[in-house]
């Protein structure tokens, strides 16, 4: 029989009953455990502290989905409201309610004319679970059931569900899970790593072009979307050249297979756009969404379906046999609708368009234009990615570059900030409330681990 522990709720006995119920996310559990992991018990703006009184400034809002930072009394009052008004019913058995209806009003006002209908879920990941199902129906309404294969990228994400995480090209994540049938996978376009003597841009159209090989491999006849960030988040923040996107436009629409864009991370102004794949120039079928949705606040995502594939659906679908517990959560809708609600009216998509984008995009270039560390900078509006280099001139990276840029994530907690490593690159995507000197505060730290980094590489 397990007994709760008596606690008095010091770090250590937290960290204990942490270890004793939890297995936490992409860690070995048992070095977390000898570890400890730190305990955030306080959000305000982009700030937060754990157990020990630290502060940090959260460079990572969270997990991209704090648009508006930590504390935001507008969004608990609407959750606390809705709460008390109607605190749950389910769209099943003919109902829907106000929340849900308000939401979609505003969602589909901010999104392009295109777009007309939306189907609720809890994540991203069920998000794209939805896709899969969702595509391989539209296709059988319209005459062609044999349109079921989903491409996606390699090292793309879209999620740690099996089919979610099939559709994301993470192979350390198959391994562990496996495939499920009908998904492919084309190469990433990651111009630094694997763009050898070529441009960018004759790089990202040969990228481009293995989805027209693939195509043509599997058969149009039998390929019903091709699925990807339009950068890739968890993968590195990895930016396409200008040249990727147009031509995968092209390709999908001459062999009439949907666009489905993960706007997951993208999605809700990260970008200085409303919509990410707004700022690379497409025009996709889909849109998952989901984070930046209710700033994280509440659980809640969605799949977003052009008209063409919606009234296909509504007037020639019949039944849709798909349903999800706390699909459109009255609370969750609050929230969001509260949440973009104030993205819009306080201007903050705008702003980071126009003036703190800009401005944490040149002062990143100042700092790490000429640092023997970075090779490269990409990123725009409020999120970046510094790439680690062992020799600049010739794009050669760290041998062990994974430990390099997770000593590097480890010096910038010390030093009261979160930035993420993934592969050999830094990233951050602090709140889109930061301020000129909060974006100051987050590069001047980062600077520093970077600079610890670099002198246990010998690069300084």
């Amino acid at each position: 029989m397990n007994v709760p522990a008596q606690l008095n709720r010091l770090t250590e006995d937290y960290q204990a009953s942490d270890a004793a119920h939890h297995i936490h996310a992409f860690v070995d559990q048992k070095a977390l455990n000898a570890e400890g992991p730190r305990v955030m018990v306080r959000g305000e703006g982009l700030y937060l502290w754990d157990s020990e009184g630290k502060r940090y400034l959260d460079g990572m809002s969270g997990l991209w989905c704090t648009q508006l930072g930590y504390g935001r009394r507008d969004l608990t009052a609407a959750a606390a409201a809705q709460m008390d008004q109607l605190a749950y019913y389910n769209m099943f058995f003919h109902t829907t309610h106000p929340a849900v209806i308000e939401l979609s009003e505003l969602l589909f006002s901010l999104l392009p004319a295109h777009y007309s209908h939306v189907i609720y879920t809890n994540s991203g990941s069920e998000a794209n679970e939805v896709l899969i199902r969702t595509v391989r129906r539209y296709w059988q309404v319209v005459g062609q059931p044999q349109k079921k294969i989903m491409i996606g990228r390699w090292n793309g994400y879209h999620g740690s569900t099996l089919a979610a995480s099939a559709l994301g090209g993470m192979k350390f994540m198959h391994e562990m899970g496996g495939l499920i049938p009908d998904v492919a996978h084309i190469d990433e376009p990651y111009w630094y790593a694997h763009g050898g003597e070529l441009t960018p841009a004759e790089f990202g159209r040969r990228c481009a072009l293995q989805l027209e090989e693939k195509i043509l491999e599997l058969g149009a006849e039998n390929v019903a979307g091709f699925i990807a960030e339009p950068f890739q988040g968890a993968g590195g923040m990895i930016f396409p050249p200008q040249s990727y996107w147009p031509e995968i436009q092209r390709i999908c629409r001459q062999y009439d297979v949907l666009v489905c864009a993960d706007e997951v991370i993208g999605g809700f102004g990260r970008t200085g756009e409303w919509f990410a794949h707004q700022h690379f120039g497409f025009e996709p079928d889909t849109l998952s969404i989901a984070k930046g949705l209710t700033s994280g606040y509440l659980p809640m995502g969605g799949l977003v379906l052009s008209k063409r594939m919606a009234d296909a659906l509504v007037e020639r679908g019949g039944v849709f046999a798909h349903g999800l517990t706390y699909s459109g959560h009255p609370v969750a809708a609050a929230v969001a609708l509260a949440n973009l609600k104030a993205l819009r009216d306080e201007g903050i998509v705008r702003q980071v368009k126009d003036d703190t984008g800009p401005y944490l995009q040149k002062i990143l270039q100042e700092v790490f234009g000429n640092h023997p560390m970075i090779g490269e900078i990409q990123g725009t509006g409020l999120l970046a990615a510094l790439q680690f280099a062992e020799d600049k001139a010739t794009r050669k990276r760290f041998e062990h570059e994974n430990d390099l840029a997770w000593q590097c994530r480890t010096f910038g907690f010390e030093e009261g900030v979160i930035i993420r490593s993934t592969l050999g690159r830094m990233i951050m995507a602090p709140a889109l409330v930061a301020t000129r000197a909060e974006l100051d505060e987050l590069v001047e730290k980062t600077r520093i681990a970077v600079d610890r980094t670099a002198r246990i590489a010998g690069k300084l």
